[in-house]
């Protein structure tokens, strides 16, 4: 890009097919030579030859097209300056209500420190300059994430971190100074989720070690042999190994209690002898442990299976990208050493539930960060769309709707940060007694919220809402996405349902 001085008669007289000019937020460009390349013909070139074009164009494309073909812009027109916004890496969004309200400079927050905003921005950076470029990117193609990255996302204990608070973070600088490990709290917890949804692709944002973020904490919480509790954690922490949670099978999803994978103790009582079949395991395809659920004598168990060639993997595809390495897994009488018990034999369920609620807090934390920006992307098209004449915000009826998109949004961070509050002040076991059903409720809440959202922001996007590319590319991924939050972690009736149950064990003798 240059920044040469034009004027606009200079643009004006650059009016043909052989030799094109336009302006877009006063800047020239010269598209002469990229006519034959423009993937809507060039008729649409044509027609705004030697002219400003920035309505027309900001009616098609979204900013950052301008962001990658930079090249071609040749000067900007004298005497005036882009408006436009560009943010930096780390920056915040303008737009309202594209942050929660804890990151307006207007508002304050009882929950958040400075050094939460510093992890906030650093966060944000990393998200920024490495892994959206590869989500984009492997969105697209299916592939699994790099080594290179997960050895990034190591080094920077973003691996860590995403475990949650504890003394796995002790004596750790996470991003660079941003924040000490032993400050690390549900708040800290909850930016990183959030700040990772930033990437804009929902499959590989599951294929971004989201296996193990639900699984190696069921290792550090209940393994019991200490030498392998802390070798798993290394491993994976570090990025060398990677693992996933095997609970779900085609015969039983939520509920837990059917499942029929099998865990038979050896004749010399050594060995658990695993057998069975597990269903959508995210991440399976390059795990080397798998947290397993299975039938034992009395019950339920969890054991730690490491992959060997008994253990068999194929490729799911389901709705969003492969990025994600959704699988089937056979355990084909897989040896699995008794040490390799979580908790206790046939005292599984306990194991999973108390997993679970980590789990779906997050999926709360991720499903609304995917909303609000949503609603972020609705109030830019809806105030640059021209439709009849006037911006498309001017129409009541898109006013109604973003007005209950807003709303929706707001409730579920405000309720998400008043359970977040209350994490940080209940031991691991006190959250599982307390905690269970206001978080099945909390999830339930926000993506029963998404999928309004989904459908009012595809109305407000029309057909680019049902396109995989172009303006409404983030809104058509989140409607076709955002039932694996409705889904994965419990199914909205199922933790709905447990809310409920969950009060009436503490309900009173009361009378009305």
């Amino acid at each position: 890009m240059t920044t040469d001085s034009l004027t606009r008669e200079d643009v004006a007289k650059h009016n043909s097919e052989d030799d094109l000019w336009f302006i877009v937020d006063h800047k020239v460009y010269d598209v002469s030579d990229f006519i034959d390349a423009h993937p809507g013909g060039s008729v649409v070139l044509e027609q705004v030859a030697g002219q400003d074009a920035t309505q027309a164009f900001y009616n098609l494309h979204r900013h950052e097209v301008l962001q990658q073909y930079s090249k071609l812009c040749i000067g900007i027109i004298e005497g005036e300056k882009p408006e436009v916004i560009e943010l930096q890496p780390g920056d915040l969004s303008q737009v309202p209500y594209a942050e929660p309200s804890w990151l307006a400079p207007q508002y304050k927050s009882p929950y958040f420190t400075e050094s939460h905003h510093r992890l906030r921005k650093a966060m944000r950076k990393f998200v920024e300059i490495h892994t959206k470029p590869e989500a984009q990117e492997k969105e697209k193609t299916g592939e699994f994430i790099s080594q290179e990255l997960i050895d990034k996302m190591a080094n920077a204990n973003v691996l860590a971190m995403r475990m949650g608070p504890g003394k796995h973070l002790h004596n750790r600088t996470l991003l660079d100074g941003a924040m000490d490990g032993k400050e690390f709290d549900y708040f800290s917890d909850l930016i990183i989720s959030q700040e990772l949804v930033r990437a804009n692709a929902r499959g590989f944002q599951d294929g971004n070690m989201a296996g193990m973020t639900i699984s190696l904490s069921a290792v550090i919480a209940w393994a019991n042999d200490e030498e392998l509790k802390q070798r798993v954690a290394e491993e994976v922490l570090s990025g060398k190994k990677k693992m996933c949670l095997a609970i779900t099978e085609a015969f039983a999803g939520s509920d837990v209690a059917g499942l029929r994978t099998t865990a038979e103790l050896s004749e010399d009582g050594q060995h658990y002898i695993v057998r069975g079949t597990k269903k959508w395991i995210t991440n399976g395809m390059f795990s080397d442990y798998f947290v397993t659920g299975c039938k034992t004598k009395k019950g339920f168990s969890v054991l730690l299976v490491e992959k060997t060639e008994d253990v068999e993997v194929k490729l799911i595809k389901t709705s969003y990208s492969t990025a994600a390495a959704t699988t089937y897994v056979e355990f084909n009488n897989v040896k699995v050493p008794v040490k390799n018990l979580l908790g206790e034999e046939d005292k599984g369920f306990t194991v999973i539930m108390s997993n679970f609620n980590h789990e779906r807090w997050m999926m709360a934390c991720m499903v609304s960060r995917w909303s609000r920006t949503v609603v972020e992307e609705c109030l830019k098209w809806a105030h640059q769309r021209i439709v009849f004449g006037k911006p498309l915000i001017s129409q009541p009826v898109i006013r109604q709707k973003l007005a209950r998109m807003i709303s929706l949004v707001e409730a579920s961070q405000a309720w998400l940060e008043q359970i977040t509050y209350q994490m940080n002040h209940m031991s691991y076991k006190d959250q599982a007694k307390n905690l269970s059903g206001p978080i099945g409720l909390l999830k339930t809440f926000a993506t029963r919220s998404a999928h309004e959202i989904a459908d009012d922001a595809t109305n407000i996007f029309g057909g680019r809402g049902l396109t995989q590319t172009g303006m409404g590319n983030i809104v058509e991924m989140f409607h076709r996405t955002y039932k694996f939050d409705a889904i994965l972690g419990g199914a909205e009736e199922v933790l709905a349902d447990l809310g409920v149950r969950q009060a009436m064990r503490f309900m009173p003798n009361a009378k009305l």
